[in-house]
């Protein structure tokens, strides 16, 4: 794994976007606990910041960044004209992010979903 966290974060610092998901879930992948839909994104965060990454360069990686490159210019941002697809956090991930598992409610669209 040091291997890996160095490369990603020489990668990081040559200005590459790293991007957190996965197509590959649910694969079995003993040393790092298994993939799962959904849960995994979480856990690529732990992973991006354990390599180096700060808490918000994370939370970037899984909201603004795939959203740029995948061209969608209406999410991944808060902002007005924006989609609301929102997840309200029981915590603060800026400092903590494991706390993005403490998933309070869920909005898709503008609606709520959970919560």
């Amino acid at each position: 794994m040091e291997n890996s966290f160095k490369n990603v974060m020489d990668l990081h610092r040559a200005g590459v976007y790293i991007l957190v998901g996965t197509d590959v879930a649910p694969v079995p992948v003993p040393n790092l606990g298994g993939l799962a839909h959904r849960a995994s994104v979480h856990h690529e965060m732990q992973l991006l910041v354990k390599a180096g990454f700060t808490p918000i360069e994370a939370l970037q990686s899984a909201t603004i960044k795939p959203a740029r490159c995948f061209g969608l210019h209406d999410r991944g941002r808060i902002t007005e004209g924006a989609r609301a697809d929102l997840i309200l956090i029981n915590g603060d991930p800026i400092t903590n992010i494991s706390d993005t598992l403490s998933i309070k409610s869920v909005w898709f669209n503008g609606s709520q979903k959970l919560g």
